[in-house]
């Protein structure tokens, strides 16, 4: 399967993933169907349909099936079949930003932080237990930007446009108290034994995870300055979103999905550059087997 995957992927193969990922959604939500859930499975499917297209945009994949494979996969074990509508706004609007600051072209980058940060906003504003990526985007201005200055006034104009418009449309409906909820910096604890234990089928993947970091850095001086730089943007991403995931998850493991994307890429990379065949071949079956039993102890709550 690994040599089938490691063929050579363009653009249009994407709609046949983004198809099996439909009839994932749909599968899981056939059941429990009305306005409310179509909506959310909606914006989950664009969202995760985006990251599809980010793979190109972001262009560490050599080319091959094995990132859309894994990123497929990761999605069919971590979706638990419903989302809250934050975590499927989160989804989308990670898409967006991913797709935005990881643009070829300089000048779409420089313009477009005025969206980023309304993007950002937007994402606080249905889930405030994002507010890491603010962080991120305003370390990946002051990392990349000529005029940083210039640059993170863009950024917090986003941000004030999004926030003002907000609350005048609050105020405008007549709902004038404010919600606690929407500062969540009091509210972290850390995940408790049984919380870790339900994370124990994913012990292989995780696994793979921490060597593909210390292949990469061991071999940090052999890479171009272009993958440096994009492994890094993507290392600096993966952390906002596992400082989420490790202050706010708890038992909502659907959080997890905020990873799927850079995880796809992590251990691509990886299993391309492991030594022999057979050695790449069972590391690809042991996160599939890895993926099926997480989903199969969530789904069936055998924890």
């Amino acid at each position: 399967m690994f040599k089938l995957l490691s063929k050579e992927s363009n653009i249009f193969s994407i709609p046949v993933y983004i198809g099996f990922l439909l009839l994932i959604v749909i599968i899981f939500n056939i059941l429990n169907f009305n306005t409310y859930e179509a909506i959310i499975a909606g914006i989950t499917f664009l969202g995760i349909a985006l990251g599809y297209f980010c793979f190109h945009s972001i262009a560490l994949n050599y080319q091959t099936h094995l990132p859309l494979f894994l990123y497929t996969f990761f999605i069919f074990g971590l979706y638990p079949g419903s989302l809250d509508i934050g975590i499927s706004i989160s989804l989308l609007t990670n898409s967006f930003l991913l797709l935005l600051l990881t643009s070829t072209n300089e000048e779409i980058r420089k313009k477009s932080y005025v969206l980023v940060g309304s993007i950002v906003c937007l994402n606080f504003i249905f889930l405030p237990t994002t507010w890491p990526m603010a962080v991120f985007v305003i370390i990946h201005v002051i990392a990349t930007s000529e005029k940083v200055g210039l640059n993170l006034f863009r950024f917090l104009l986003g941000i004030i446009l999004i926030a003002f418009s907000y609350f005048s449309i609050m105020f405008f409906l007549r709902f004038t108290s404010w919600d606690t909820d929407y500062f969540p910096f009091g509210k972290m604890r850390p995940l408790t034994l049984s919380e870790y234990i339900a994370l124990l089928p994913l012990a292989p993947t995780i696994l793979m995870l921490l060597y593909a970091l210390y292949d990469h850095f061991s071999n940090y001086n052999r890479k171009s300055p272009i993958t440096r730089y994009k492994y890094t943007f993507l290392l600096v991403f993966s952390m906002a979103q596992l400082a989420i995931i490790i202050m706010y998850m708890n038992t909502s493991y659907e959080y997890l999905l905020l990873l799927a994307f850079p995880s796809s890429i992590i251990l691509s990379r990886m299993l391309k550059f492991l030594p022999k065949y057979w050695i790449q071949e069972l590391s690809l079956w042991l996160i599939i087997f890895s993926l099926i039993t997480f989903k199969a102890t969530t789904y069936f709550d055998l924890f």
